[in-house]
């Protein structure tokens, strides 16, 4: 039984960082509650499991991927350091995401799509049931892309999956809601996704790309 996908989309200012911010606990509404399986999220945050769009680092600092991933147990245990079952935690994080063969390559190294997986490993190491992307297609190829959907189709089985996206294309095939962010939220379910809300919500027109069109002498296809 797969859990519930969640596409927050909208215009650049719009507060789609803002609401991400606000489930996170990281700020305060001015105005209403938010509310995190009913509790105000600072006090659910270990529950929510969050992968940046832009992760700053120094390419010259040595950390291995393993290392990454652990970082995602900060918080965890009460010791004050890492404990094996940390480590379990890591492995078996490094192994949902398929890149446990990297564990030990330096995180400066890897390629867009290993490093998007590396960051998606370290959230899933702090075992929430709900993950949180910001704009995670912004940064891969296409192939890495294809990827990225299929390894949340997956991990969708156990976890709620919420992500930050330009691409609507998106929410017609994989998620079940759509947020609309325009300095106000709006929930719709995909199936009202038209040109019209796109625009209400853009205001403006917005070129859409299907990438399953394919055009031959025979006439147009979808795949």
């Amino acid at each position: 039984c797969h859990r519930d996908t969640v596409c927050i989309i909208g215009q650049n200012g719009g507060g789609k960082t803002t609401l991400i911010k606000l489930i996170l606990g990281l700020l305060s509404p001015n105005q209403g509650i938010v509310k995190v399986y009913g509790k105000c999220p600072q006090k659910e945050v270990k529950r929510i499991s969050y992968v940046p769009q832009h992760t700053l680092y120094d390419p010259n600092f040595p950390i291995s991927v393993y290392e990454v991933v652990r970082m995602g147990r900060l918080g965890c245990s009460d010791h004050g350091r890492y404990t094996d079952k940390d480590r379990q935690k890591t492995r078996a994080a490094l192994e949902s995401v398929e890149i446990e063969n990297l564990s030990g390559r330096s995180f400066a190294s890897l390629s867009g799509g290993q490093r998007q997986r590396t960051l998606i490993a370290r959230a899933l190491a702090s075992e929430g049931d709900i993950l949180i992307l910001d704009e995670p297609t912004s940064s891969i190829d296409h192939h890495s892309e294809q990827h990225l959907f299929e390894l949340l189709t997956a991990l969708n089985q156990r976890m709620t999956i919420m992500m930050v996206t330009h691409e609507v294309g998106f929410s017609s095939s994989f998620f079940n809601r759509i947020i609309c962010v325009n300095n106000k939220v709006a929930v719709h379910p995909t199936s009202e996704l038209t040109g019209e809300l796109i625009r209400n919500m853009y205001n403006d027109d917005l070129r859409m790309i299907r990438h399953d069109h394919n055009c031959s002498n025979e006439g147009h296809t979808h795949g």
